[in-house]
């Protein structure tokens, strides 16, 4: 088994996924916050 060297590890993959997944969650709470804002504002 080949041994592992600190910090040698490809992370461009992982860390194009997190990019992602804080994007969705960006844009998921200003969506979230925008309904709501809707809503306080037509009396729902």
């Amino acid at each position: 088994m080949a041994e592992h060297v600190h910090g040698t590890m490809d992370t461009s993959a992982q860390e194009k996924t997190y990019a992602g997944f804080i994007n969705v969650t960006k844009w998921s709470v200003v969506v979230i916050l925008a309904v709501l804002v809707f809503m306080a504002l037509v009396g729902a």
